[in-house]
């Protein structure tokens, strides 16, 4: 029973935040105190981030930022995300709570009740709602950023600082991260730019997670269980299993054979003294890996089922589910095998049969009726929004997935199995980081249905057990800023601010914070002072004439008057001089229109004050200009790239938009400036709607780094071939232009997926498609997809109306079959 004092806090903190309590009674759990210190914050008017880990339920916070929304007749909340799976995953979530009219979803190619007030959507989405000065942001009260650790990632992290700098002041923030180690730093910048912002850092999983190893058919733990896990004290029972040889291991099993009795059921022995001793290396045996099936069935037996393996290969993936369908296993009731039937023929009823056939459908449906599947990125998106709803609502037993799953899909396992402790990254093979380490096996532990979660890695040859434990010990990894200026940026900020503001702008960059972080500090108050400065000049704003001018002349007498007084000591020269000038100041002050204003004094007291203030700001700036700079140094060498194009003129000694600049603030993507070259210089004009699309695919497709270079081999023929020569030559000018000015430059234009991108805007059917393009199903939409962005933006932004009008087209003959498929 708790104590007078106790309750008498209780009752003051739910008097003074009565809306977190309405809130927190709501949920189906008890809030963790993080939860209850962010809801807090926001209840208090503030700004918060939130860094804890996978799993945690920081989304709650931004929850209660929605939920503070609609107590009010017209604010609005946007919750923005990395990705359109987990925009979608959102949307369905708040549509169960706040329902179907006041919720929406915009993520590129999914359009959904916008004008709602609460909307889900792709952080791209909301920075072009920004640059684009969209209606929807009247209202706007909340925004709340899942995932917002994303921008450290090297091609998309800009958006993210973009937004976080050019949200409207009076709009709150909810930053949700995962556990960064200097999350205190991105909460100090978070403070600088958008103000008082609270920080709230959670290191507390909800449900705890115990670390195993997998050796032989035996689970070990991979801590003393007397030291805890933050020690980092390794079991020493697998130190001694690593010295010993394949044989000694066979006839030791007492050495590895301590299983708990909660998982096996068997009684935990310990080796005992004065055991063998180990053997030379020379004469070690490799211990024999089980195979999955096996892994499985052990799993089952401990209670440790659903299972995510994390297996860093897609064509691993796939195999894996092969392996298991062999073995016989099955996972389901028959009461289960029809539920998943049913969900699966409800949820791809608008797929054609003729595709079913070439997706593998009925397989993939025979191993999800076994309780099995496999989760990637080539997977059909369909296939995978099946797959994790059929995971959460525990009819699929096992998954194996790449470790795409772990970015923010809720799909929570009792267990997590490693197989390996290295992936490969394109060039080599790497050891997995602590940050990754932390990010996968925080997928095991469901709240409200398991006490503790499992984290298993299996034994492979030459694990070193000290270097595992090192990573499951390091909870945290360093969140860095990937923020560059692009020539869609510049423009943008240039229109709307002007290229001094732009500067300061991004000298507000968390990238620049943290190359200095005094910068932000600074730039901020230059930004400050200037709404002062705008707001003085109003003020003594004089009907009469030019008051600032008169200003500017009493300013420069009074300082020579002064100095006069001062420096009585002066050559004689010196002072004639000087005394010819202050007659000079005299008579222009007196023949000035606001010399003869009745509010002259007022006006004048205003005017001191500005300039006051405008020799604090320019002494601002010089320190500014003595810093670092790096950010605004890269944004000036873009801005003379474009205006070497002429895309910004600085015939008034202040850089502005031309007609081709004002197309270039509607084209975002990598290659903003080349899209916006090429449709300036007519490259495309007079191609058909395939091509076009062909076009297009060849700007966004990134190829793999194995993946050989084709040439002309599949390309189509005719005006393409014509148009493509033509892109790539203006690509390698511009790619020289960029290098001339110190900047990056860019990768040369793919065509290894066009052939089979013409094939499909043509009307191909699927298999022979998929055939061209000699990759996964699920590869090719997520590349006819952006093939699509960018062909929604050729249709806005190009001049030339045949050639809008092709992008329109072009874009309907991509978007069919599979690729315009939605669960929405």
């Amino acid at each position: 029973m708790s104590s007078p004092s106790e309750r008498y806090a209780a009752a003051r903190e739910a008097a003074e935040n009565p809306a977190t309590n309405a809130f927190a009674a709501r949920q189906k759990f008890e809030l963790d105190p993080f939860q209850v210190a962010g809801c807090h914050a926001l209840e208090a008017g503030r700004s918060v981030l939130v860094a804890a880990p996978t799993g945690a339920g920081k989304t709650i916070v931004g929850e209660f930022a929605i939920h503070l929304a609609m107590q009010s007749p017209s604010d609005k909340a946007f919750y923005t995300t990395p990705m359109k799976a987990l925009s979608n995953q959102k949307f369905r979530e708040l549509v169960e709570v706040y329902g179907a009219d006041d919720v929406g979803l915009l993520t590129g190619d999914t359009n959904i009740n916008g004008n709602a007030r609460i909307v889900v959507m792709t952080t791209e989405v909301l920075r072009n709602m920004i640059y684009a000065d969209s209606a929807a942001l009247r209202d706007l009260r909340y925004v709340i950023m899942d995932e917002v650790h994303y921008l450290a990632d090297r091609f998309r992290g800009a958006v993210w600082e973009e937004v976080i700098i050019h949200l409207p002041q009076h709009v709150r923030l909810v930053s949700l991260s995962a556990t960064v180690s200097n999350a205190e730093e991105f909460g100090d910048w978070l403070d600088t730019v958008r103000g008082d912002t609270e920080v709230i850092v959670s290191e507390i999983r909800p449900v705890p997670l115990e670390q195993h190893v997998l050796v032989r058919d035996d689970l070990l733990p991979l801590f003393d269980d007397r030291a805890g896990i933050a020690t980092a004290q390794v079991n020493q029972e697998l130190m001694r299993i690593r010295s010993f040889t394949g044989s000694n291991y066979e006839n030791n099993r007492q050495v590895q054979s301590y299983v708990s009795n909660r998982h096996a059921g068997r009684q935990a022995k310990r080796p005992p003294r004065g055991g063998q001793r180990p053997v030379r290396p020379s004469n070690l045996r490799r211990i024999e890996r089980m195979d999955r099936p096996d892994v499985i069935k052990l799993l089952e037996r401990a209670n440790l089922l659903p299972a995510i393996f994390f297996i860093f290969s897609r064509v691993g993936c796939d195999a894996a589910v092969q392996q298991v369908r062999r073995s016989g296993i099955r996972l389901t009731s028959s009461e289960e095998k029809a539920e998943i039937r049913a969900i699966v023929e409800e949820r791809t009823r608008s797929l054609q049969d003729e595709d079913l056939g070439v997706l593998g459908y009925w397989d993939w449906l025979e191993n999800l009726e076994r309780g099995v599947a496999a989760h990637h990125a080539g997977l059909l998106p369909a296939f995978k929004e099946v797959v994790e709803e059929l995971y959460r609502l525990k009819l699929v037993k096992v998954v194996f997935a790449t470790e795409t799953l772990a970015l923010g899909i809720n799909m929570p396992a009792r267990t997590v199995v490693l197989e390996k402790m290295e992936k490969f990254n394109g060039e080599a093979r790497v050891a997995i980081t602590s940050g990754e380490y932390t990010q996968l096996t925080g997928r095991a532990g469901r709240r409200g249905i398991d006490v503790e979660g499992h984290a298993v890695v299996q034994w492979t040859e030459g694990m070193d057990p000290q270097a595992v434990a090192a990573l499951a010990s390091r909870r945290t990894y360093p969140l860095n800023s990937s923020f560059r200026p692009t020539y869609n940026m510049a423009v943008n900020l240039i229109d709307l601010f002007g290229k001094a503001r732009a500067r300061q702008i991004l000298e507000s960059s968390f990238a620049q914070f943290q190359a200095d972080r005094a910068v932000v500090g600074l730039a901020r108050q230059v930004r400050e002072a200037e709404e002062s400065l705008a707001g003085y000049q109003k003020s003594m704003a004089c009907e009469h004439g030019d008051f600032p001018e008169y200003a500017a002349i009493r300013r420069e007498l009074s300082d020579l008057e002064k100095k006069n007084r001062q420096d009585s000591g002066a050559p004689r020269v010196a002072r004639e001089k000087r005394m010819k000038r202050i007659q000079s100041l005299r008579t222009a002050m007196q023949r000035h229109p606001c010399h003869r204003c009745p509010d002259r004094e007022a006006h004048a007291r205003w005017a001191e004050r500005y300039w006051k203030l405008k020799r604090q700001t320019d002494r601002i700036r010089r320190q500014i200009e003595t810093r670092t700079g790096t950010v605004a140094r890269v944004f000036d060498r873009v801005v003379e790239v474009l205006e070497t194009l002429d895309y910004l003129s600085d015939e008034s000694g202040e850089p502005a938009l031309t007609e081709a600049g004002r197309t270039m603030r509607r084209i975002y993507g990598e290659r903003d400036l080349l899209v916006a070259e090429s449709l300036r210089q007519g490259l495309w004009n007079g191609l058909d709607a395939p091509s076009l699309a062909a076009m297009a695919c060849c700007l966004v497709y990134e190829p793999r780094r194995d993946e050989a270079n084709s040439g002309e081999r599949g390309l189509p023929r005719g005006a393409f071939r014509t148009a493509y020569e033509k892109t790539t030559t203006l690509w390698a000018e511009l790619d020289d232009l960029e290098k001339d000015h110190h900047l990056p430059g860019s990768e040369p234009l793919a065509a290894g997926l066009a052939g089979a991108m013409h094939s499909w805007a043509r009307g191909g059917m699927l298999d022979r498609v998929l055939i061209d393009a000699d990759m996964a199903a699920g590869d090719f939409v997520r590349w006819a997809k952006q093939t699509i962005d960018l062909l929604d933006q050729l249709s806005i932004v190009a001049e030339d109306g045949a050639l809008a009008r092709t992008a329109r087209t072009a874009l309907d003959g991509v978007r069919r079959g599979i690729v315009s498929y939605s669960s929405m």
